[in-house]
């Protein structure tokens, strides 16, 4: 190894102990803890070695032993220990007298040892004075001695120093151009006077493209300023895009060669809050079904502020009132979820506007709207409108006649709503299978008959009709169709006995006295239809212009309606039109011959003109009582009848019927109506011509007429009574 006048020494020492000992390489050294002292150990000659180079290792000792090493670079600063030496101690040289003054006689060669050995160096001594003298050999010898002045001409050796290497400095993203952030100073030890030590400040090329543009260094005074854009004051600078900057700026001088230092400027920028929050929406779910449970997560939520600090700092929250919330789940990360009950009947569609706000002063904020569609289920029934429905048709309307259409609204959509209609069985009391009488489109609802009804057989039915969505589970809802047979007039008026035998003549006697409104006959009939279709009227058809008889309207009874005279006829032919009100009217004819006779005694029916044994039952008698028995029997069941119907009615609309109405008269006679249905009965004042006039109290037919009966047997019709109304007829 090197000897070198040098001692490595240990000063301080740690637990771990080592050692250091020199090398021919070394670099900057702290050792397991050690702090190594480089010190003299011998005569340092700057005349011989200007400089050294050591190296030095340190080592543990472990097993095995691991070591380092670095280098130490001496360099060797001259003293002026040496005095100049004159080469030759005797100079021999000749001059002519007439030597002119400064004429060169000898040269005198010195040398000295710190400076040709040492560097001239123009920032320490830019000029040297060297006194040298000139000696003869005489006795005693003669000497002279000058000056000589060495002016050391400056070379660029010295490159432009930078006072601060590393320049710490910020800036405002809202700065505007021309703003200076930093000042790079810098010392050149060459002649101030020359042009070595005059500097020229750039910034680096390479990869500062981008900080060209943004920043600029003045070549002169080196002041470091923002750059703004050809049209607006304002800088490049974002914090958003870059939160610091590297400046690598250079001093050059103009030397020859030029010598360059560098220096690292780091500029930080300071945020501003010009971002507002940005929001960004992830859906989970397309729909959201109405029957969805609370805490359901619809949709991912993420917020985010370029803005650093307090600026980027957001609060996320639901601004407008719908059944969502917004739930954190970490940082700027939230759920969407379900916060209330949802329909989508009232509802079908929410827009949940979402509201984020950072706290930057002043704050920004920013809002996102989500749209979250309510998926349907099946949680609404088909409705009807009413839970009863009534329904008329016409007796003999042909099969396949539209009765109604039924209808259900169902507040689902797609197959929830989509409602089909079937015929459900009740307790109609008709005595007749539905699946024969009635058929619905279970598509449409279309009612319609399977046959042609008989309103004198069948006047009411009742049926259920069923409603069912397609869902899944369907969803049903029922209502109840009552069906009320219209009467038709398809029943001509029939004549009751004693006057019921089609194409018999009846005889009928009257007395030459009668008076005016002398009673001759009653004419009854009845009509199986009902409402004013049986509603009957009575009128003489033949003979034209007979002045001598009328007949009542309402009643049918025949009356004088004068004093006969012996102009009169002996017999009088009467042809009796029975009519009822329908539309149009059917009528059936009665024959009567009343025969005028001259005595009270001859006056008889066709019953006296049969001979009668008076001491013996005749079968006369024997129908008489069966009539009057019968006609007792049937009255007292009537009545038994409709006790028992008032007593046991329900609230079916259909609860029953009366019986067939009895109407008895003064003179012995009577008359009934086949009708089965209720009615109202009005009597007059007058006992003689009391009949029963029949209306059916629950349904009266549409387009009915009212005939009031006038004074003199007349009737007038008016037009229309009320459907739902009870129907009556005054007798007068």
């Amino acid at each position: 190894m090197e000897e070198t006048p040098f001692n490595v020494h240990k000063r301080f020492q740690t637990k771990k102990r080592g050692r250091c000992r020199p090398a021919h390489q070394f670099v900057p050294l702290y050792i397991m803890g050690l702090l190594p002292v480089l010190q003299v150990k011998g005569n340092i000659d700057f005349e011989q070695n200007s400089a050294f180079e050591i190296r030095a290792e340190a080592s543990d000792r472990g097993q095995p032993p691991m070591a380092s090493q670095c280098k130490v670079l001496v360099e060797v600063i001259d003293v002026n220990d040496n005095a100049p030496e004159i080469t030759v101690t005797t100079l021999l040289s000749t001059v002519s007298e007439n030597a002119k003054s400064g004429t060169a006689i000898a040269l005198v060669s010195v040398l000295d040892r710190d400076h040709v050995k040492g560097n001239i160096d123009f920032e320490q001594n830019s000029a040297f004075e060297i006194r040298a003298e000139a000696s003869d050999r005489g006795q005693p010898p003669m000497a002279s001695q000058c000056k000589v002045l060495v002016e050391v001409i400056d070379v660029n050796d010295n490159a432009p120093e930078i006072t601060v290497t590393t320049l710490l400095s910020t800036v405002s993203e809202d700065a505007k151009a021309g703003t200076a952030i930093a000042l790079v100073s810098v010392l050149d030890r060459d002649h101030d006077e020359g042009t070595n030590s005059e500097i020229l400040y750039s910034i680096s090329k390479g990869d500062q493209d981008k900080i060209l543009v943004i920043f600029d260094l003045d070549a002169t005074s080196g002041a470091i300023t923002v750059k703004g854009s050809a049209i607006t004051v304002k800088s490049n600078i974002d914090f958003e895009q870059q939160n610091a900057f590297e400046i690598r700026a250079q001093a050059s001088d103009k030397g020859h060669p030029p010598m360059t230092a560098h220096c690292k400027v780091l500029v930080e920028v300071m945020d501003l809050n010009d971002n507002a929050p940005e929001i960004t929406v992830t859906s989970l779910l397309k729909t959201v079904k109405e029957d969805v449970q609370i805490g359901t997560a619809v949709a991912l939520v993420s917020v985010s502020d370029a803005d650093g600090g307090k600026n980027g700092i957001v609060t996320c929250s639901v601004r407008n009132k719908v059944p969502f919330k917004l739930e954190l789940n970490y940082r700027n990360y939230y759920s969407l979820v379900v916060d209330g009950p949802l329909d989508r009947e009232n509802m079908s569609q929410y827009n949940v506007t979402i509201s984020a706000t950072d706290e930057g002063a002043p704050s920004l904020s920013s809002s996102n709207i989500i749209t979250v569609d309510i998926a349907d289920v099946n949680d609404n029934p088909p409705r009807f409108a009413e839970p009863v429905l009534n329904v008329y048709i016409k007796e003999n309307s042909p099969v396949g006649t539209l009765m109604t259409t039924v209808s259900a609204s169902d507040a689902d959509i797609n197959e929830n709503g989509h409602v089909t209609y079937s015929i459900l069985d009740i307790n109609s009391n008709s005595g007749v299978p539905l699946s024969t009488l009635v058929n619905i489109n279970s598509v449409t609802g279309d009612l319609s008959n399977l046959q042609s009804f008989n309103y004198e057989e069948m006047k009411t039915f009742q049926f259920g009709v069923q409603a069912a969505d397609a869902g899944v589970p369907p969803l049903s809802s029922n209502a109840t169709v009552n069906v009320f047979v219209l009467d038709e007039n398809d029943n001509s008026p029939v004549v009751l006995p004693p006057y019921a035998e089609h194409g018999s003549v009846n005889t009928e006697n009257v007395p030459y006295t009668a008076e005016a409104g002398y009673f001759i006959a009653k004419i009854r009939a009845v009509d199986a239809d009902s409402g004013y279709n049986a509603l009957l009227s009575y009128h003489i058809s033949e003979p034209k212009g007979n002045n001598l008889f009328r007949i009542g309207t309402s009643n049918g009874e025949i009356r004088t309606k004068r004093r006969m005279s012996d102009s009169d006829l002996k017999t009088h032919p009467l042809i009796i039109a029975v009519s009822d009100n329908g539309e149009p009217a059917l009528s059936v004819t009665v024959s009567i011959d009343v025969v005028v006779v001259e005595r009270t005694d001859d006056i008889q029916t066709q019953f006296r003109h049969k001979p009668v044994k008076d001491d013996t039952f005749s079968s006369l008698n024997l129908y008489l009582l069966i009539a009057i028995i019968s006609v007792s029997v049937i009255f007292l069941l009537s009545l038994i009848s409709l006790i028992a119907v008032k007593c046991h009615r329900t609230d079916s609309n259909f609860s029953g019927y009366n019986p067939p109405m009895i109407t008895t008269h003064p003179d012995g006679t009577w008359s009934y109506s086949k009708s089965m249905q209720q009615y109202d009965v009005c009597f007059s004042s007058d006992t003689l011509k009391s009949d029963v006039v029949v209306f059916p109290t629950h349904f009266p037919p549409a387009d009915a007429e009212l005939i009031s009966i006038n004074g003199g047997d007349t009737f007038q019709r008016t037009q229309t009574l009320p459907n739902k109304e009870k129907v009556r007829a005054a007798i007068k």
